[in-house]
């Protein structure tokens, strides 16, 4: 296999144009074998095979710096550098990161599952370079896959452009982004004005007329009037090189010789350059390339597609029923929730930020296509407009993930909270989300949730806990409402085990210990009172459900213990569980608080409940804390 001899980047460049075609290849065939295997981002690399092939031969990584936004496009940039040996580990607890790690390799300067931060990384790092004598450095960031829906990415742009900073940006747009119409004459054209020679002459030229009296700045601005109109005739508009970014293109995203040639040129000019390359998501598997809504950008392990008699690949074959645990999952629960409350709520609308299926928008969408609004990768935006839409009489529902809700914190507090505005945010993938990794845990949101003055935060423990809360959210709640679930599939409960309302639900009774457990940890809080009770220990659980405002029941009850316990899937420092012990420190007969939750630090990748355990928030180690303290 050629993959295997390539042990860094320069490696590529004694290759032929048809070993790259057949390195191309072995690159897909691996992404995709390790995707089925452990889960990943498919799409997106699978598009983007050709494209970083073309950036290692042209830029000397790690001299120069590759910056790929969002990250999730970096599994190519992986196996090129060095790292083809471990892609088998991806995203396991000990293996490759899905994004790039500094703690990795050299080649990795950016952690970054958020979108739109690129530009701006790459202006710093160009002005280090300019204060550099003689530096040499090259800065490339690469972003696309819909990061330019992002303002953060318009708001770099812009400071490229002022500064003038000699950046290359290469737009991957794969059809989830801008995409002007790609022609012949285009490309042509876009070669032209990108390369060295004639951009030299253009230049000279325009010095020459601008020194020339009177008549001198006439003819300029004809010059620039006659390039507008042929730029408005052939190319896109000429948004980039208003803000000061030269533009070339589109290309032909797959054509590593034509990309290497754009690339270089590019390279060779003083400056911010784009460089627009189109490309397939998706290419070269089938059931990617098929899928509609999300060409397989994201997904869980699959049985990979066999090749049929005819040389093509087929769909993948379904798990067996047997495989499928007796759960559902909690973003299921949400979708089911949000059809029936819209049917009985016109003014309901939902609002998401370029996930609409993965935070289970699509059935409301069917059913109500006028009634979602799906901003592009733009939180803060989605945020205050949901507040606009409330202002007008609309009950609006923003589904976003926990990772991607701090973005818009500002907006939240000021925008929604401050005109204590009924916007119900319905926060999925909170907690330890598990194999995206340090970027992509959702740990921090009840911290910072809980200090919105008049929001409401609710935590369900069970599939059925979901539907019932985002009614009370809509019906009871007066101000903003946050609802947070895990990743983690959801348990099918009884009727008598669902909450109503903002109140707690008392689980159990006892006089030893009261356990106060939050949204999933729940379960494993059972699970520990059953085998604490075998060793003698009497323990109060309840179900927290409302973590703000805290029922006040629950508190006079847990105030009446020697010993309280609180178990939250959130760092523990300024959480539900502080919330609590702050409370109780005022009782008559304070009791011993003990907060369990998330340590201070930033979590590595891995399977959700594995890195639970490891710091003890799991069965186990709620028996030992119980047991510690009793």
């Amino acid at each position: 296999m050629l993959l295997s001899q390539i042990t860094q980047p320069s490696d590529l460049r004694r290759l032929s144009l048809s070993q790259l075609d057949e390195l191309c290849q072995e690159l897909r065939d691996t992404i995709v074998g390790a995707v089925a295997a452990r889960g990943g981002h498919l799409g997106s690399n699978l598009g983007i095979v050709e494209l970083t092939v073309a950036l290692h031969r042209v830029f000397d990584s790690p001299h120069d710096v590759l910056l790929f936004d969002t990250g999730h496009q970096a599994y190519v940039h992986k196996m090129l550098t060095g790292r083809v040996e471990d892609f088998e580990s991806l995203r396991q607890i000990g293996g490759l990161s899905g994004y790039p790690s500094q703690a990795e390799s050299e080649h990795d300067w950016i952690e970054n599952s958020h979108a739109s931060t690129a530009m701006s990384y790459a202006h710093g790092i160009a002005t280090a370079f300019a204060h550099t004598p003689q530096s040499t450095r090259k800065v490339v960031a690469v972003i696309g896959d819909g990061s330019m829906t992002g303002g953060m990415a318009f708001e770099g742009l812009n400071n490229l452009g002022h500064a003038g900073s000699d950046v290359t940006i290469v737009l991957n747009d794969n059809g989830r982004s801008y995409a002007p119409t790609v022609s012949k004459l285009g490309e042509s054209l876009a070669r032209l004005r990108i390369n060295p020679k004639f951009v030299r002459q253009q230049n000279r030229l325009e010095r020459l007329i601008s020194d020339v009296p009177v008549v001198g700045r006439e003819v300029e601005r004809a010059m620039d009037a006659a390039k507008a109109a042929v730029r408005e005739m052939w190319e896109p508009t000429s948004f980039f090189e208003n803000l000061g970014v030269r533009y070339t293109g589109p290309f032909d995203g797959h054509d590593i010789s034509g990309l290497e040639q754009a690339l270089s040129n590019a390279a060779k000019i003083a400056g911010p350059v784009m460089v627009h390359v189109v490309t397939q998501k998706g290419r070269g598997y089938a059931p990617a390339e098929n899928d509609a809504v999300k060409r397989m950008h994201d997904t869980g392990p699959f049985k990979n597609a066999e090749v049929s008699d005819e040389g093509s690949i087929g769909s993948p074959a379904p798990m067996p029923l047997s495989a499928v645990p007796p759960r559902g999952k909690y973003t299921d629960a949400f979708a089911e929730a949000l059809v029936a409350a819209g049917e009985r709520i016109p003014e309901l609308v939902a609002l998401t930020a370029a996930m609409p299926d993965s935070t289970g928008l699509l059935p409301f969408a069917e059913r109500f296509p006028d009634r979602v609004f799906d901003v592009g990768i733009a939180e803060q935006h989605a945020v205050t407009s949901a507040a606009g839409m409330a202002m007008g009489g609309l009950r609006p529902v923003v589904a976003i993930y926990s990772s991607f809700l701090t973005r818009a914190m500002d907006q939240i507090l000021l925008d929604v909270g401050l005109h204590e505005l009924p916007v119900v945010f319905c926060v999925d993938r909170a907690g330890v989300t598990g194999p995206d990794g340090a970027s992509a845990h959702g740990v921090i949101d009840m911290v910072l949730l809980t200090k919105v003055p008049g929001m409401t935060v609710l935590a369900p423990s069970s599939y059925q806990e979901v539907q019932v809360m985002l009614d009370d959210a809509l019906d009871l709640a007066k101000g903003p409402v946050a609802i947070r679930w895990p990743r983690t599939s959801a348990r099918l409960v009884s009727e008598h085990e669902v909450g109503t309302g903002f109140a707690a639900r008392k689980i159990i009774s006892g006089g030893d210990v009261c356990i106060l457990a939050v949204g999933k940890m729940v379960e494993a809080a059972e699970a520990a009172v059953a085998e604490l009770v075998d060793s003698g220990v009497s323990a109060t659980l309840y179900d927290v459900r409302c973590i703000k405002p805290l029922d006040q029941d629950m508190m006079a009850d847990a105030a009446t213990h020697r010993l309280v316990i609180t178990i939250e899937d959130g760092l523990a420092a300024g959480g539900v569980g502080s919330m609590i012990a702050m409370q109780l420190a005022d009782a008559e007969t304070p009791p011993r608080v003990r907060v369990m939750g998330l340590p201070d630090t930033y979590l590595p990748h891995g399977d959700p409940d594995e890195l639970l355990g490891q710091v003890g928030l799991d069965t186990a180690g709620i028996v030992a804390q119980v047991q510690r303290h009793c």
